[in-house]
């Protein structure tokens, strides 16, 4: 039977916990606001190099605009998780989302009945590939704050040149998480290579912002490797910083529910022991009563 004191000592474990669980909301909603600054202050640079591919338009043949685009070759998938946990089913949502798309493309002809190769940014992410009958070739841990994305966009361009050219990958896929709503997120997939056509000729009916018209004097074909890295710096660096601020939206749901849950122990634990400490006065009070009758019944029967 529980005592006063242990019911004590329960609620005060429950309280902590209640304090840890809403420390944790707090810090998650703090690096939502984080991720998300820092794929808005992304925002003018992609405006660069959208001008610059407009240049190349306006400005060069056409011949420059092979994206690389191999038919025959494998298709591969970049992919964006977690390497830390309480975010709830935020990794499972994803490849949920792969194997969906998966089903869809399998349906296409001379689609190899494998699932896609990937490599996996985050360790967690990368376990349950694997466990959903994927291949992670190669993983790299995610980043732990926002100053870290650009660092890991940058390996992670390295790795998917070499990858790209040893697995001989004609399409590459990226996909991870986005953030919704304050506690939600939604999976999100779109083909990082080859780069669509038509984004980059619709460069081509855009207005250029200045009277003074630009003029590209470098090779064409160098020009537009250099502007496609930066393309794909740009859409990387905005997947690893969605994904986080996901990830995160994704822990204070988690937070908020086990939030209710401790809420709820709570008032469990404050009921018994009220109801306990109630029952512990009344059992006193009663020996009280019991004992004043005992000493006046003693009294009235003496001499």
């Amino acid at each position: 039977m529980q005592t006063l004191e242990s019911l004590k000592r329960k609620i005060g474990s429950a309280e902590d916990l209640q304090t840890v669980v809403r420390t944790m909301k707090t810090l998650a909603a703090v690096s939502i606001r984080q991720y998300e600054t820092a794929a808005e202050s992304l925002a003018e640079y992609a405006a660069t190099v959208d001008l610059g591919i407009a240049m190349l338009c306006w400005n060069a043949s056409g011949e420059w605009r092979d994206t690389g685009n191999r038919l025959d070759g494998a298709t591969g998938a970049v992919v964006f998780g977690s390497d830390q946990g309480l975010c709830g089913p935020f990794n499972d949502h994803l490849v949920q989302y792969m194997d969906e798309q998966w089903e869809e493309d399998g349906q296409a002809a001379h689609r190899s009945a494998n699932r896609w190769p990937c490599l996996a940014i985050g360790t967690r992410i990368a376990a349950r590939l694997e466990d959903g009958g994927y291949v992670v070739d190669e993983w790299l841990s995610n980043a732990s704050s926002s100053t870290g994305i650009a660092p890991l966009v940058h390996e992670l361009l390295e790795r998917i040149d070499r990858w790209q050219r040893e697995r001989r990958l004609g399409r590459i896929l990226l996909f991870h998480n986005r953030r919704v709503s304050a506690a939600s997120y939604a999976p999100h997939g779109r083909s990082l290579l080859p780069i669509d056509r038509s984004v980059i000729e619709s460069h081509a009916v855009r207005r250029w912002p200045s009277r003074s018209l630009p003029l590209v004097t470098l090779d064409a074909a160098r020009f537009f490797s250099r502007l496609v890295q930066q393309y794909l710096f740009v859409t990387l660096f905005r997947a690893g910083a969605e994904s986080l601020a996901g990830e995160n939206a994704g822990r204070i749901a988690s937070m908020q529910s086990a939030e209710r849950s401790i809420e709820e122990r709570l008032a469990e634990l404050r009921g018994e022991y009220h109801q306990l400490r109630q029952t512990s006065i009344t059992e006193e009070l009663l020996d009280v009563v019991t004992g004043f009758e005992v000493l006046r019944g003693g009294g009235a029967s003496g001499p």
